[in-house]
């Protein structure tokens, strides 16, 4: 009998090849094609592969739900994608009971989406990939390109992100902040910070995983177009979203848990530049209309703006106090107002134009801008972000 002897580092680089072809939500690395199919196994503890992203960016949809009479994908930003409207996406039943649909193509992105199976909405029980938030969860589904995006993890130096839990006598409890600090931080400089709130529903997680804040800025500092700064991600969520004097009320709230809490914790904990000049407010929808009414009230201590997806039709009145301060112009070093291509036809789009129509009246400089392929929705705020805020930000220091 005749042994065949197997040279140990060819054994361990068979090995490791096996390691590294990874499967479909592994989960192993932060990949940037995580629902590719390459090894044919399913994700852990789930019935089947869902959603399966295939390289001409179509996407087959799955669920095994044998008692159902109806199944589709009613809501979320695929439809938008897809140009449907609130055209539902009815999945197709197979004998097997696993209903399915192949649609697309995408563009390369990063969609939200529930199965609705029988007037029930629930998540994608095959996908490991979910967004947590203030609202009922949603499954995620991220269309790869050729290689890594502007918002996904690439082979450059990262920062790092600290979650702060600390104690608010505004909301009488305990509340958590997210604060990113840039690649060789280094406390013997000063940095400006970055307010960065989310929008309705929104906690301060999502800025990390549905808006990629950390990953964007990594890449932008890599690249040279951006300059090194703290990101300070609070919780805007000062009052019940479904309060019915939230409007009334949310405002007030957040300008002093901002005051009281949040920048003396960003300010005492870590070396930053503590002017107005030092320090930025931007949000999304909800969170751009807190910059605008709690922001533009302290102008002592922000000197930055970034209005993302927001804006309001009775600017003129609402924010008079802004638009009439004679020295507006000398106090501000930075105004961006910005909003999706596809948002801009409708209401949400009216808001950002009327805000920007106003600042015009008033002479007021500022920098409007519509871009990307989104709605909206994350892929719009993605973009901003990386397009033209950041890289704008602090260049009139």
């Amino acid at each position: 009998m005749k042994f065949k002897f197997i040279h140990i580092p060819l054994l361990l680089a068979m090995l490791m090849i096996s390691f590294i072809s990874i499967a479909q939500q592994a989960n192993v690395n932060l990949d940037y094609n995580p629902q590719k199919d390459t090894e044919g196994l399913i994700p852990f503890s789930a019935p089947l592969n869902s959603p399966e992203v295939h390289d001409d960016h179509t996407v087959t949809f799955r669920i095994k739900a044998p008692e159902a009479k109806e199944v589709n994908i009613k809501d979320g930003t695929i439809l938008t994608a897809l140009g449907r409207g609130r055209e539902p996406l009815s999945l197709v039943k197979g004998e097997d009971g696993i209903w399915s649909i192949t649609v697309g193509p995408f563009k390369p992105n990063m969609y939200a989406y529930h199965f609705n199976v029988d007037g029930v909405q629930i998540c994608d029980p095959s996908n490991t990939i979910a967004a947590f938030t203030a609202m009922p969860p949603y499954s995620q589904l991220i269309v790869h390109g050729d290689g890594p995006a502007y918002y996904d993890a690439k082979n450059v130096p990262h920062g790092n992100v600290t979650r702060h839990i600390y104690h608010s006598d505004v909301t009488n409890g305990e509340r958590e902040m997210y604060v990113y600090t840039p690649p060789g931080y280094d406390s013997s400089k000063k940095y400006p910070v970055l307010y960065l709130v989310g929008g309705s529903g929104e906690l301060p997680s999502n800025w990390i995983y549905d808006g990629r804040a950390n990953l964007i800025l990594d890449n932008l500092l890599a690249e040279g177009k951006a300059e090194p700064m703290i990101i300070a991600i609070p919780n805007n969520q000062v009052i019940h979203r479904n309060h019915p004097k939230h409007v009334e009320l949310t405002f007030d709230v957040f300008e002093k848990e901002l005051r009281n809490h949040v920048v003396p914790l960003i300010d005492e904990s870590y070396s930053t530049i503590k002017s107005p000049k030092g320090r930025a407010l931007s949000g999304l929808s909800m969170g751009g209309r807190h910059t605008m009414f709690c922001g533009f009230k302290s102008l002592d201590l922000f000197a930055n703006f970034g209005v993302l997806s927001a804006g309001d039709v009775n600017a003129e009145t609402s924010i008079a106090y802004f638009l009439n301060d004679p020295e507006v112009n000398d106090k501000v070093d930075y105004l961006f107002i910005g909003q999706g291509s596809e948002e801009a036809k409708g209401f949400m789009g009216s808001r950002c134009i009327a805000l920007s129509e106003a600042l015009n009246n008033h002479n007021i400089k500022h920098e409007y801008y519509v871009g990307g392929h989104g709605g909206h929705d994350w892929s719009t705020w993605r973009h901003l972000l990386y397009s033209r805020f950041l890289p704008n930000l602090w260049q009139n220091q």
